[in-house]
């Protein structure tokens, strides 16, 4: 960071330039979205403001306020203008987010003001969000409990999904389950004329996967769970200190999403009455985490390991039943293509359920990769063991 305090005059552009945008963007709207537009430029003419004291401290001259848009801006209001306001929205967010940190190595910048550009980020989000999905529940991320004051649909638990990793964890577990232990068998099954050795690469396959899709999925779960956690200490640590702002920051979301000043007002005052759904609240709105479910590393990995072991143990159960001394190779390994084939087309139907994807679409997409995989293996199986034979 320079120490030169010419770098003032570039802050000071910027906020002004901010400042003029977002009132020339407020005509182009109504009501509650037009006074949140005010409102963030009424935060940059306060940010303006601390840098013409700096300027002036340092004896440096202030530029006169511009009194229009630079070429950019112009364009960006003519196009809000005539395409509509949600046309922009998303330039304005990515925009924001580029400026978010600006301020974050400025010794001569209030640690507020760094503070206000991350939540001017959220702002533009939430309006997007609201235009997008007219009617939608005050929150732009996972919905909250029934515990928080003021949301519509919180007590719809039928509307939430899996947000701990449990079943996203079991369901893609059968399936990897499924479909690399059939293509391993296959590819055995094609090079050798022994059931014991396919059924003991089998097993060492499930295993193998079993153990290491659990140990992927612990770490994962587990990393992202403390790097969750650490967020919403600082967002706790911020709400201690400075409880004005965030309730600010709350009523500038709810206005953005649609709710008139006073409503938004009442929420925010509602939901900062309590210091413990405040967290909560702030945590779903800032940084889209639900506090009560993080997600269980353990849970998650056992989880993990059954659902692969389970997908695993398909093609691997047939060749149990034929184990003496010559017994079929054939019948074995047309069980376990049959039962493979079969659970691919419910796997695949359960994740298009899941996904809305549709069922038949992944169904025939599960079997068209799982058997595709399973062929090539079985081939160059076959070919090997010939070549070896």
């Amino acid at each position: 960071m320079s120490n030169d305090p010419r770098r003032f005059l570039r802050y000071l552009e910027a906020e002004r330039s901010a400042s003029l945008l977002y009132r020339a963007l407020a005509e182009t709207v109504e009501g509650d979205r037009r006074e949140a537009l005010l409102e963030l430029a009424d935060i940059e003419d306060e940010h303006a403001a601390h840098w013409v004291d700096k300027l002036n401290e340092h004896g440096i001259p202030v530029p006169p306020p511009p009194t229009t848009l630079d070429t950019s801006n112009a364009a960006l209001v003519a196009r809000a203008r005539g395409a509509g306001f949600a046309d922009v929205l998303r330039q304005l967010e990515v925009a924001e987010g580029a400026d978010a940190g600006m301020y974050d190595d400025e010794p001569e910048a209030p640690a507020s003001m760094s503070e206000d550009e991350r939540e001017h980020v959220e702002v533009f989000q939430s309006m997007r969000s609201s235009l997008e999905t007219p009617g939608a529940p005050v929150t732009t991320r996972p919905r909250p409990s029934s515990t928080t004051p003021g949301y519509p649909g919180a007590g719809e638990s039928w509307h939430r999904g899996d947000r701990t990793g449990s079943t996203r964890a079991a369901v893609f577990g059968v399936s990897d389950g499924l479909v690399s232990n059939t293509a391993l068998v296959m590819g055995f099954a094609g090079a050798s004329t022994s059931n014991s050795t396919v059924l003991f690469a089998g097993l060492a396959g499930l295993l193998a996967g079993a153990f290491s899709m659990a140990a992927g999925e612990y770490v994962s779960v587990a990393s992202q769970r403390d790097l969750f956690r650490r967020e919403i200490d600082i967002e706790a640590t911020e709400l201690r200190e400075k409880p004005q702002e965030e309730q600010k920051e709350l009523e500038l979301i709810y206005r953005a999403k649609g709710l008139d000043r006073t409503s938004a007002a009442a929420v925010a005052a509602q939901i900062m009455a309590d210091p413990k759904t405040a967290l909560d609240t702030l945590a779903r709105e800032e940084l889209g985490l639900d506090p009560s479910e993080l997600g269980s590393p353990v849970r998650v990995a056992i989880s993990s390991f059954v659902a692969f072991a389970i997908g695993a143990s398909v093609v691997v159960i047939p060749y149990l039943f034929f184990m003496a001394p010559g017994a079929s190779t054939t019948i074995p390994l047309v069980i376990a293509i049959t039962l493979a084939v079969a659970s691919m087309l419910l796997v695949g139907g359960i994740v298009g359920r899941l996904s809305g994807r549709g069922v038949v679409f992944s169904s025939l997409r599960q079997l068209l990769w799982g058997s595709g995989a399973a062929l090539v293996t079985f081939v160059v199986g076959r070919l090997v063991g010939v070549s070896l034979g």
